[in-house]
């Protein structure tokens, strides 16, 4: 059986707000990531790299659909796909699902790590969306090596 990850969250902004906070490079700065090569687009091979780590991360998103669903692959072909819906009061809702690794120690310590990471992603991204509030900042210097 595959492990699969999921979370979700409730964001009170419009959906297209939510949509740019997401694919565009100078807000994804704001609350996620430290640096992109581009905007998230269909086909874009881009490199992000993020405040608490050296590495770069490369990114091949692999489909856009407008205010809807953006899909992309990363590490070691793990494929993320971040489906937003309406809801009745104009909110959106934000899904990630990232697929999957095998269920072993090694794919249990990912899903632990990578569960984590994309809960504080929409964590962050609500603060920084509802309240234009980086929660980042500052949040994982512990983890800078030197």
């Amino acid at each position: 059986m595959k492990l699969i990850i999921q979370a979700k969250i409730q964001i009170q902004k419009p959906i297209a707000t939510v949509f740019e906070n997401i694919v565009t490079p100078e807000k994804m700065t704001q609350y996620f990531i430290g640096s992109s090569t581009g905007r998230m687009e269909e086909k874009a091979e881009l490199l992000w790299t993020f405040p608490e780590f050296e590495e770069q991360c490369p990114i091949t998103v692999t489909a856009v659909v407008p205010n809807q669903k953006i899909v992309f692959v990363w590490d070691t072909d793990m494929v993320v796909t971040i489906q937003l819906t309406e809801q009745a009061d104009k909110s959106t809702l934000v899904h990630v699902t990232e697929d999957g690794k095998e269920n072993n120690e090694k794919g249990i310590k990912w899903y632990g790590g990578n569960t984590e990471g994309w809960a504080n992603f929409l964590a962050c991204l609500k603060a920084f969306s509802e309240y234009d509030i980086n929660l980042r900042k500052g949040a994982f210097e512990f983890m800078k090596r030197g």
